[in-house]
């Protein structure tokens, strides 16, 4: 795992040696994402500059250094990620008898550069089953291509400034380069609020952007503008399953899945460093973490995070399952100081607002893990391609009894619920909890309540799932200045795959909130303690194999990732799987009225507000008194301020003159 920079000078007047010094300042701002060594190749004719950081997993000699060159002279690359079919691949490419089929050392990135000379670029990257984002130059073209995985477990970002194109994994790179200045994009806070992350292709900085999952973008040598195409595409995936569905029985399907499942887990497993899993004890975690056990001659090391708050800890669960499958468990117990410690460094961790709040216990785990192992398997992907989201399961039931009801009593049910704090339906639904099955408890009871009084003023099932997956549902009301894009406007183009509306939230989730949120969180959190975060349930022949099933295998009644478990079940007993779905939650209400209460108060003190220029004070005021007072459930809504606060703070060092002024960063 690594992190890459570069760019391309198109005024072709810069020596090699200047070239050279920003590339590696812009690499070695990635430290972190690749401690081991670092390089750069440049070239002063064509104004290239590519620059890499290695995080050594594979091949640890020397022969594993980037920037490469390719055995031909043609093609030069600078890659984050890891080809889990290297293997295969090589043997393909040594059945040919000539000079492009010689290996050095057994690094994926010469099987990478061996594939690009063989059949290309363009033909090559369907053939990869991997996570990468990759910058390639081709000399004999000269054209530069960049690149990023299927589902988007590696970033890329890229953008102009001045006359210079700019490319990296992280914001923080692009910032070391000279000609950047990054004006704030007020439209993208407008989507952060509502999204609590910054989807996919915007970034914080306008005119500067995320490259999609599963695209290609490529700019010729002396042009100022870029051509953009992908290589696969999750709708087509879907259509393709939709077309061909998968024609077997039940037990043939949870046999398939199981296969595909440990073939994924087994390619993953591959590295020269130790590997580990992280457990939360959940169906996903449990799955990976059964099958790589079932495949290794010792003791897989696993971790988990816990929490002294009852409500939140999953460790205990985790330490079952560790127990059963005989792994080589570690756990560690989250305090708020603990968390107090590590918001200082999640500005400089996330490069762009990012607000999803399980970002502590995530980067905590990591560093955890780290301290064991330089490589950590991960269960994320479950919910989005087998149901496993409660709007999954329950939205349609919601719209059907809602879409009965008369305004009127919509109004007085939403009105009734609301007269009673979250906190207060927390206590008086959880004193139920012993008389309900496992599968039908829930965290947060009385902020679902609350989400679903605010549910009853929707008109329609579409804006019922974008109500649901909101945090400000008008960001308009509180950010000064900005303009909302429309994020599911593509939702229109699924027309054409025939979904039902359960299965076009599966999509959306996995077009946007998988990649944007989750996998961001996973990839910022893992690499800043130099961990390699893998994902064995986004192989993209489970995906296409997910998506060639029946919803009903998916969702059974009231139980989501069915077939999962019906897997998980040929190594685990009932009782350790049939728990309530829970998130990587912290207690983030009670940590801000209590230990948090000060740093919080701090970032949105009115005056400051009023000064930078990007809010309107008044309703964020209004929520945190709310809060303070145990009224209302807005502590998902605060936090989304509270994290841009503390990235405006830890990112820029600038001066301003009045909410319209743009305000930029050097």
């Amino acid at each position: 795992m690594c992190g890459i920079a570069g760019f391309v000078d198109l005024r072709r007047e810069t020596p090699n040696e200047d070239l050279r010094a920003t590339a590696e300042r812009m690499a070695n701002a990635l430290r972190h994402r690749g401690p081991d060594s670092g390089g750069a190749w440049v070239d002063a004719a064509t104004g290239i500059a590519l620059g890499h950081r290695r995080l050594a997993i594979l091949d640890l000699s020397p022969a594993g250094h980037q920037p490469m060159v390719s055995a031909s002279g043609r093609f030069v690359i600078a890659y984050n990620g890891e080809l889990y079919n290297f293997r295969e691949l090589r043997r393909q490419l040594e059945q040919f008898d000539d000079a492009l089929a010689t290996f050095h050392g057994h690094a994926d990135t010469e099987v990478i550069l061996a594939c690009f000379d063989r059949w290309g670029v363009r033909v090559s990257l369907p053939r990869f089953n991997g996570m990468f984002a990759l910058a390639v130059w081709d000399r004999q073209e000269c054209i530069l291509h960049l690149s990023r995985d299927r589902m988007g477990e590696k970033p890329l970002y890229y953008g102009w400034a001045g006359n210079s194109f700019l490319f990296a994994s992280e914001l923080k790179a692009l910032r070391a380069h000279p000609e950047f200045r990054g004006e704030i994009d007020r439209d993208a806070i407008m989507l952060y609020m509502r999204h609590n992350c910054i989807p996919a292709p915007h970034s914080i900085y306008r005119g500067f952007y995320k490259l999609r999952p599963g695209n290609v973008l490529s700019l010729p040598y002396g042009h100022g503008t870029v051509n953009l195409s992908s290589y696969w595409s999750l709708e087509d995936a879907v259509a393709r399953g939709k077309a061909s569905p998968f024609p077997g029985t039940t037990e043939e399907a949870a046999a398939q899945l199981e296969s595909l499942l440990a073939d994924a887990v087994r390619i993953r497993m591959v590295a020269d460093v130790p590997v580990g899993c992280f457990l939360s004890g959940g169906v996903d975690s449990s799955t990976i973490a059964a099958l790589m056990q079932v495949q290794s001659p010792r003791p897989v090391k696993t971790f988990t995070i816990g929490f002294c708050e009852a409500a939140y800890d999953e460790a205990k669960s985790a330490v079952a399952v560790a127990r059963h499958l005989g792994t080589e468990h570690t756990e560690f117990y989250i305090t708020s100081e603990d968390a107090l410690a590590v918001m200082p460094g999640l500005s400089t961790m996330y490069d762009e607002p990012f607000a999803d709040s399980s970002q502590i216990p995530t980067f905590l785990v990591s560093q955890l893990a780290r301290r064991y192992v330089t490589v950590g398997l991960s269960g994320d992907g479950g919910d989005e391609l087998f149901g496993g989201y409660n709007r999954h399961i329950w939205t349609n039931r919601i719209w059907n009894a809602v879409a009965r009801m008369p305004d009127s009593i919509r109004r007085l049910l939403a009105g009734c619920i609301r007269t009673v704090t979250a906190q207060t339906w927390d206590k008086i639904l959880g004193a139920c909890d012993l008389m309900l099955p496992h599968s039908a408890r829930h965290r947060y009871p009385g902020l679902k309540l609350h989400k679903f009084a605010e549910l009853l003023s929707v008109k329609g099932p579409e804006s019922l799932y974008r109500a649901y997956t909101s945090h400000w549902s008008n960001p308009a009301e509180v950010v000064i200045g900005g303009a909302e894009a429309d994020l599911f406007a593509c939702a229109q183009g699924l027309r054409d795959l025939s979904l039902n509306f359960v299965q076009e939230m599966m999509l959306l989730d996995t077009i946007f909130y998988l990649p944007d949120d989750i996998l961001t969180k996973l990839d910022r959190a893992s690499m800043a303690v130099s961990l390699e975060a893998r994902v064995p349930l986004l192989d993209h022949r489970l995906v296409e194999f997910a998506w060639s099933l029946p919803l009903s295998l998916k969702i059974n009644g009231t139980q989501g990732k069915w077939l999962l478990r019906r897997v998980l079940r040929r190594y685990l007993p009932e009782d350790l799987i049939d728990r309530p779905k829970a998130g990587f939650a912290i207690p983030l209400d009670d940590w801000l009225r209590g230990p948090l209460r000060d740093w919080a108060e701090a970032l949105i003190n009115e005056d400051r507000l009023r000064r930078e220029g990007f809010f309107h004070p008044d309703p964020i005021r209004k929520i945190w008194s709310e809060h303070l007072l145990g009224v209302g459930s807005s502590q998902f809504c605060i936090w989304d301020v509270l994290m841009f606060q503390a990235w405006l703070e830890g990112n820029l060092h600038c001066s301003l003159a009045g909410p319209a002024t743009a305000l930029t960063v050097s």
